[in-house]
C-alpha cells in the first residue's frame, strides 16, 4: 500500500494494469489496496476512459513526516552508522530509506541533515559486510521471538547445501556479519550459522523452549574464539580484570581473574602477532605456554632495540 501511495504521488493517471505490473501483483489486489487507502482518508480518484486511471485528488499532498530535530537526526545518524558498521541488509536499502525520509521532511530539517550526512567523518574504517536477505533475517527474528522452529536451506563454507530444522535462540550481529544461534535438530546440538548463507526459511508448527540463562552473544563469542588456530596461548597478565577487559575484546580472548592477575587464553595462527599484542599492553605478564612465544617476544624486542639505536647518517 505504501509503495502504491508513492506511485500515485509521483504519477497521475496510472491504470490498474500499470499499477499491478509495477507492484508485481494483479488488478484485483490493486483495487483492494485503493479501497484501503480510501478508508484511511486518502482521496484516490478513479477516472474512466482511454486516458483514465487512478490518481490522487488534485491539490492533495501527504503531510510532511512529523519529526523533531532530535528525532530526525537520530534516524539519519542511525542509518549512517548501520551502513558504516555493515549492519544494513543492503547499501541500496539504506540509501533508499534516507532518500525517502529526506524527501518528505520540510526544508528547515532536510538541508541541515543533508549537511550532516555530507560532512560527517569516521575515525574507524567501514566494515565490509556480508548482507543477509531481508526476508530471511526478519523470519528468523520472528521465529526467535515466538519460539517457533524453522526449516532452513543452508550452504556451508565448503559449498555443501543442507536442509535442517533449527530452534532459533537468537540473532547476533558481529563485526559485519549476522549470525543465527540455536539448536540444530540435524546434529542434535547447539550450532552457529551465518545468516547470509541461509537461502530460505520455512516456518514449522513446533514450539521450543530456550534453556534458562542461555546467552546467544556469549555462545557466539566463545565459539569464534575457539576457531581452528595453530597455537593455544595462555598468559597471566598482572593487572586488574576490568582494566585489561577494556583493552582486549572478549571476541578475541578469554579472561579469567586469578589471585596473581588475569589469565588470558587465546588462539593464534601466528605468534609474532601475539607478541605484538602483549608488547602493546602496559602491564607485566608471565607466559605459561607455548614456549615458542618467548623467542617471538625476544625477536620483537631486538627489532625495537635496533630501531631505537638507529640514527641518520651524518
Amino acid at each position: 500500500m505504501l509503495t502504491l501511495l508513492e506511485l500515485l504521488q509521483s504519477n497521475a493517471g496510472l491504470t490498474g494494469a500499470e499499477l499491478a505490473d509495477q507492484l508485481d501483483t494483479d488488478v484485483r489486489t490493486i483495487r483492494r489496496y485503493i479501497t484501503h487507502l480510501r478508508d484511511l482518508g486518502i482521496p484516490v480518484q478513479a477516472e474512466r476512459g482511454r486516458y483514465g486511471g487512478y490518481r490522487l485528488a488534485r491539490g492533495y499532498r501527504m503531510p510532511p513526516l512529523v519529526l523533531t530535530n532530535d528525532e530526525a537526526l537520530a534516524v539519519v545518524l542511525g542509518l549512517l552508522a548501520a551502513e558504516r558498521l555493515g549492519m544494513g541488509t543492503t547499501v541500496l536499502a539504506g540509501a533508499g530509506a534516507r532518500a525517502k525520509i529526506e524527501r518528505v521532511l520540510p526544508d528547515s530539517l532536510r538541508e541541515p541533515l543533508a549537511a550532516m550526512r555530507e560532512t560527517l567523518s569516521f575515525t574507524a574504517n567501514a566494515v565490509i559486510a556480508q548482507a543477509p536477505e531481508s526476508g530471511v533475517l526478519l523470519a528468523l527474528a520472528w521465529a526467535s521471538r515466538t519460539r517457533t522452529t524453522v526449516g532452513i536451506r543452508y550452504q556451508s563454507w565448503r559449498q555443501d547445501q543442507t536442509e535442517r530444522d533449527i530452534d532459533p535462540y537468537g540473532v547476533v550481529f558481529h563485526t559485519g556479519r549476522w549470525y543465527l544461534v540455536g539448536h540444530d535438530h540435524l546434529r542434535d546440538d547447539l550450532r552457529t550459522f551465518r545468516i547470509d548463507r541461509i537461502a530460505s526459511v520455512t516456518p514449522r508448527t513446533k514450539a521450543f523452549i530456550i534453556p534458562d540463562g542461555f546467552d546467544p552473544v556469549a555462545h557466539l563469542t566463545s565459539t569464534l574464539t575457539q576457531g581452528p588456530y595453530r597455537w593455544q596461548v595462555e598468559v597471566t597478565i598482572h593487572c586488574p580484570l576490568d582494566e585489561i577487559a577494556r583493552r582486549l575484546p572478549n571476541t578475541a580472548v578469554t579472561l579469567t581473574a586469578q589471585p596473581t592477575g588475569v589469565l588470558m587464553q587465546a588462539r593464534a595462527e601466528r605468534l609474532d602477532g601475539m607478541a605484538h599484542l602483549l608488547a602493546s599492553l602496559e602491564w607485566p605478564f608471565t607466559i605459561h605456554h607455548p614456549d615458542e612465544l618467548r623467542p617471538a617476544l625476544k625477536n620483537l624486542a631486538a627489532q625495537l632495540t635496533a630501531s631505537a639505536e638507529r640514527t641518520l647518517p651524518q
